[in-house]
């Protein structure tokens, strides 16, 4: 079973050849980040042009890795994969109608997959033996959600964020402090050097629910550089630190809170903000103080990329079959997480 999966849910085109039951053979991710600096977010316009004019080029690039050419590609590819939303209207249309393309013109049949499943498997990429059922904490630029998952494909949605999600959270931050974008990474590396004692920011654990709500830190930090203007490079760390310690700590407490609330014993992270060497760390730790395993994703399947979309593709055929005739084309920018329909 070999699949080629697109990904072009947001500003990154990623296109991944999964082979041999799960493999990765190859990815390939253009990143759209200098385009959007200037404008410190995504604009979905320049997202779509940007996508339309990488895309031709990153599954070619991917296919000549795998040495699959157009001539030998029905031979070689078995299914083809994409993100069929949540997303940018525009963008998720540019992989759809590629990937609707390809099914049509190869005759494969097509797989549509939720990005968020995406996020919830990157893990097993690496980590193949992790066993349901298991908590699962999406963390990235657009979403903060705490998801239980019951078995490959079936779902409970325990909590998400009220507000902006954590990495919305740290690209403001990071704004407020005059640094780069995407913030997340420059604070974190920042924070680094700081001390997370520093400022005591507020924790936004909402007792009584599983939902987040990151407004309220920004605000905190709005406030406080009014009255407190950055003064040198050793304050803008200590800052950054204790910015970060606030929102690690908040989703490290919720996480294992509602894990030993639900007595599970697994907890999955995924999603860009998932890299964040704080979160990682606390994690792991909260982990082996607790009993509980915590697994995530290495670097390269934290951001938006197509292999996890390609693996969770390959384990919906394997639950459900090749359901999916190229005459679907199925794109939902406000795509809910469903569970899957099993045979």
């Amino acid at each position: 079973m070999n699949v080629l999966a697109i990904e072009t849910s947001c500003d990154e085109t990623s296109a991944s050849i999964i082979v041999n039951g799960g493999k990765v053979e190859s990815t390939v991710i253009s990143s759209q980040t200098r385009i959007h600096a200037k404008f410190f977010g995504v604009v979905p316009e320049l997202a779509s042009r940007a996508h339309t004019e990488n895309i031709n080029l990153v599954i070619s690039r991917v296919l000549s890795n795998s040495e699959i050419t157009f001539d030998n590609f029905s031979k070689k590819i078995d299914a083809i994969a994409f993100t069929a939303g949540p997303g940018l209207a525009g963008a998720l249309l540019v992989g759809a109608v590629a990937a609707k393309s390809l099914a049509i013109v190869y005759e494969k049949p097509l797989i549509p997959v939720n990005h968020l499943e995406g996020h919830i498997y990157s893990s097993f990429i690496e980590n193949k033996l992790i066993d349901h059922p298991f908590l699962s904490l999406i963390i990235s630029g657009g979403h903060t959600e705490l998801i239980l998952v019951k078995d490959f494909g079936k779902y409970k949605i325990l909590g998400r964020t009220r507000d902006d999600a954590a990495g919305e959270a740290f690209d403001k931050a990071a704004k407020m402090l005059g640094l780069s974008y995407p913030g997340g990474g420059i604070v974190d590396e920042r924070a680094e050097k700081g001390n997370p004692e520093a400022i005591r920011f507020t924790r936004p654990y909402l007792k009584g629910s599983w939902d987040f709500s990151f407004s309220g830190i920004k605000t905190a930090l709005l406030n406080y550089l009014k009255m407190n203007p950055v003064k040198n490079e050793r304050h803008l760390n200590d800052i950054c630190a204790s910015f970060r310690q606030a929102i690690s700590e908040t989703l490290c407490f919720k996480s294992f809170a509602a894990a030993k609330d639900l007595k599970l014993k697994r907890i999955v992270l995924g999603g860009g903000v998932s890299a964040n060497y704080l979160i990682r760390k606390m994690f792991l730790k909260a982990g082996r103080e607790n009993k509980i395993k915590v697994f995530m994703p290495p670097f390269i399947y934290c951001t938006d990329n197509a292999a996890m979309i390609g693996y969770t593709a390959y384990l919906k055929y394997a639950k459900c079959g090749l359901k999916y005739s190229d005459t679907q084309l199925v794109s939902n920018p406000s795509l809910n997480l469903e569970d899957w329909q099993y045979n």
